[in-house]
């Protein structure tokens, strides 16, 4: 295989670049929040502005869009991202990720920056051959021979017999957190648990397994102090590593025994040969972070939300069959990844609006999954609802989650050892949130076990 090697230019459409609290009795901070949101011209409203997510303040970008303007067109004097069309209501988000014909994955995850002005034609059309593409930017028939190349690794078959692994190290992880003393949560529990499970479905040595959320955080946030890196030059440093790495496992994997890891499943599908290296390293791009965030950030924040709604947490302690409700509750109220990007194939109307042919369109599940047409008192966390499973976190149609099985598993054995052991976990302060308008998640979380069952 040939090794890639990116430059600072390469990486921009891979900068995928969120907060909670939505209360009912709104605190006056939220509530001056709120008012300048709406105060604001609607047009000017731009769901992608990162700035809005470790304040809080989306919450009130995407009530008043789904008021307001619910398929919402974000001009590119607007958005550093460019021009782009925001649907923000679940009906045309569903419209939109079952229609894959109308509304292509073909390329695009993700909002990326536009490529500079400044570009030669010459240097955009080496950028576009160096592009990546996945399962996840794919449309059918590549979309299917890709995903059905990884997806034993998370078969039914394979989850069950993962299982027992899973719980052994939730408990050992849990088993060893300090009583009595402030500590991360992120760090200790959520990224430990989340680490362990992706290097065992990349076949990835545990005593590295950090590494792959590592690189999983760099890939998925911008540059800059207290983040992954530092600067785009140790990024585009960082994603080569990986790329390195991958190519190596990969190349290793072809002349060994098949087993069930995504690696291996790759190496030995029947159309691996047909497979670019950048498709692979794409692959390889989403299955990592796909593995890393759904499931880390709905830990960290089921603690949270529970933390911060003391009836549903006596619910849940009272009742511990209510653990799947509660985790499909936190997946739809958390929604950790916010939004997936489509472009339209002709001139599409939904909701009323002409979306022109070849534009972007993102489908906020973020807000979709607080839309009240669609699910009573949306703000609120409630780990006992009639239609726990019903959000948008897994996405619809043929790009729906691989690993949702997966996710709901891990966070199902971590409460249940987690009911077992701690008759209360209490969190400290607030949250330190990702920076980050695709990733909602928590950079980290101080929490105090006062006590052991």
């Amino acid at each position: 295989m040939i090794k890639l090697h990116f430059r600072r230019n390469d990486l921009e459409e891979t900068n995928m670049t969120i907060t909670d609290s939505h209360d009912a009795a709104l605190t006056a901070e939220q509530a001056e929040a709120r008012e300048r949101i709406y105060a604001l011209p609607l047009e000017s409203l731009d769901p992608a502005n990162e700035a809005h997510y470790p304040s809080g303040d989306i919450h009130w970008v995407f009530e008043r869009l789904r008021a307001e303007d619910p398929v919402h067109f974000t001009a590119a004097e607007h958005s550093e991202y460019g021009h782009y069309w925001s649907l923000t209501k679940w009906d045309d988000i569903r419209a939109a990720d079952t229609n894959p014909k109308d509304f292509s994955a073909n390329g695009i995850i993700t909002l990326a920056r536009p490529v500079p002005e400044s570009m030669t034609e010459e240097e955009m059309e080496a950028q576009r051959r160096q592009g990546i593409t996945s399962l996840l930017s794919m449309d059918p028939p590549d979309h299917e021979i890709h995903r059905g190349a990884v997806s034993e690794a998370v078969a039914p078959a394979n989850l069950a017999a993962m299982e027992p692994l899973i719980r052994e190290r939730a408990g050992a992880i849990l088993d060893g957190l300090p009583i009595g003393q402030e500590f991360d949560w992120v760090d200790k529990v959520s990224i430990e648990l989340t680490a362990m499970t992706l290097a065992t479905l990349f076949d990835y040595p545990q005593e590295q397994r950090r590494k792959l959320t590592w690189w999983s955080d760099v890939i998925t946030s911008a540059p800059g102090p207290g983040r992954a890196v530092e600067n785009q030059e140790d990024r585009v440093v960082a994603m080569n590593e990986f790329f390195d790495t991958f190519n190596d496992m990969f190349t290793r994997r072809q002349s060994e025994e098949p087993r069930v890891d995504f690696l291996s499943l790759l190496a030995h599908s029947p159309h691996a040969t047909d497979f670019t290296d950048r498709e692979l390293f794409g692959d390889g791009i989403v299955l990592l972070v796909g593995g890393n965030d759904t499931t880390r950030n709905t830990i960290t924040g089921s603690v949270y939300a529970l933390s911060k709604n003391p009836t549903e947490n006596a619910k849940l302690r009272a009742n511990p069959a209510l653990i799947p409700s509660m985790v499909s509750e936190t997946i739809r109220w958390q929604t950790p990844l916010t939004h997936m990007t489509r472009r339209t194939t002709r001139d599409v109307e939904i909701n009323g609006k002409i979306i022109p042919k070849g534009d972007r369109v993102a489908m906020w599940y973020v807000s979709g999954n607080r839309d009240e047409d669609k699910i009573q008192n949306a703000a609120s966390y409630i780990i006992d609802r009639k239609n726990p499973r019903q959000h948008l976190s897994f996405g619809f149609g043929i790009h729906r989650c691989l690993g949702n099985k997966l996710a709901e598993l891990q966070l199902r054995i971590i409460w249940e050892e987690m009911l077992a052991r701690f008759p209360e976990i209490n969190v400290i302060g607030e949250p330190v949130r990702s920076h980050s308008s695709f990733i909602k998640g928590y950079e980290s979380m101080t929490v105090v076990i006062p006590r052991r069952n």
